[in-house]
């Protein structure tokens, strides 16, 4: 498949792509867009070419601020949005190609547009999926015990977290303040996070959403999921070990998350379907899955200094989680909760078994005890104010590769 765009092998935004997103123009408009080669594509103004999107239910998602009303429709709908967009971008159709005015409304360089959250995330719920993760957490915390609670085989776990917190990629996020208890026989102190931490995750959009009472089964949960996006669930682990006991997270992670502006959908990542882990033990038939549930995509952690050193300290792969981003919408859905066009499930931290294959400082340092050493000599045990922590994430194809975009956050002093 050949475009009559312009772009090198290396493209995160080839033809086969054609991700979604939303730009804000100078005035506050906000436009949905698409992806090829180095162009955000226009689809508030695309939207008004009947001859390329002739349903008046499509020109109108299209015509939103964000992509809500889009994911709303049906798994049909975007197919064929997708198949027109591609369509439109082939080598051989002239029908923008050779229009200039169209062209100049439609077309505008990726460097000069402001992307920002492509959608209203009503909900958010992110998972523990990866058993590596899980392992490597279970025999930091509990030494000398098994490392998986007993339920951790048998389903996928997950709490429900903050969506108001859930920015778009080069947000800073500001360190935060809350109560730890240093030593087990002091009273707990208030003060800034000491243990500030990154997660490598992957998060699925919900698409068509299912009634409340309606559960979702496997089966059917790839028409549910509209597509994927890179995220950063950052977390504040000496905040989380003193609160989490009995609920869970609360103010240890829901200070923020940053997602990627991006959402590359389904049938991009078609090419990439893997088979995940088997399962260890028997598990029971709502969460069983009879085709590949993983996807290839290559993962990577890239820490940038206040002084600018530059380094990737994890790389891993989303086909190495447990659980399936299926399986955890029919987890979620089995006892009847409703999903909406927006919500976000994200994966769980994605750690391999080797060092230097954990998507996390706790992970990667021991807790502490072995510094991420830099080049320069400096080290860090957890993140620092200044660091910037960037996501990236990649399939590659026969002579074109399906990228993701950027998710990067920076550090900034607590507000104490």
């Amino acid at each position: 498949m050949a475009s009559w765009v312009t772009y090198d092998a290396a493209n995160p935004f080839p033809i086969q792509n054609l991700p979604f997103g939303v730009f804000e123009l100078p005035n506050g408009d906000r436009h949905v867009c698409t992806a090829i080669g180095d162009f955000a594509i226009d689809l508030h103004v695309l939207a008004d070419d009947k001859a390329v999107f002739p349903d008046p239910r499509v020109r109108e998602a299209l015509k939103q601020r964000t992509l809500n009303a889009f994911m709303g429709l049906t798994h049909t709908d975007w197919k064929g949005v997708r198949v027109a967009l591609q369509r439109l971008f082939d080598a051989g159709n002239a029908h923008l190609r050779d229009d200039a005015g169209v062209r100049a409304s439609v077309m505008r360089p990726l460097e000069g547009v402001r992307m920002v959250l492509p959608a209203d995330i009503g909900d958010y719920t992110d998972f523990y999926a990866s058993r590596e993760h899980a392992e490597n957490l279970g025999r930091l915390f509990r030494p000398g015990q098994p490392p998986l609670l007993e339920n951790w085989l048998h389903l996928p776990v997950g709490y429900h977290g903050r969506a108001s917190s859930i920015v778009v990629s080069g947000t800073p996020l500001r360190r935060p303040c809350g109560q730890t208890k240093p030593k087990p026989e002091e009273p707990p102190i208030f003060g800034a996070c000491k243990g500030l931490d990154f997660e490598l995750e992957m998060a699925a959009y919900i698409g068509t959403g299912n009634p409340l009472g309606t559960p979702i089964a496997v089966k059917d949960a790839p028409n549910f999921i509209f597509g994927f996006s890179l995220f950063n669930d950052w977390s504040a682990r000496d905040l989380q070990k003193w609160e989490y006991v009995p609920l869970g997270p609360f103010l240890g992670k829901n200070f923020g998350s940053t997602i990627s502006p991006w959402i590359v959908t389904m049938f991009a990542l078609e090419p990439f379907v893997c088979e995940g882990p088997a399962p260890t033990v028997p598990i029971l038939p709502y969460l069983q899955q009879s085709f590949p549930g993983s996807y290839d995509v290559d993962l990577s952690v890239t820490l940038t200094t206040a002084e600018g050193e530059s380094v990737v300290i994890s790389r891993g792969n989303f086909r190495l989680m447990y659980w399936s981003v299926f399986q955890m919408l029919a987890h979620h859905t089995v006892n009847g909760c409703n999903m909406r066009p927006g919500d976000v499930i994200a994966s769980g931290t994605i750690s391999g078994k080797e060092a230097g294959t954990y998507g996390s400082m706790i992970e990667l340092t021991s807790n502490g005890t072995v510094p991420v050493q830099l080049p320069s000599g400096a080290q860090r045990k957890m993140l620092q104010d200044g660091d910037t922590v960037s996501l990236h994430g990649m399939c590659q194809g026969p002579g074109y590769r399906i990228g993701f975009g950027p998710c990067s956050g920076k550090v900034l002093p607590a507000n104490v």
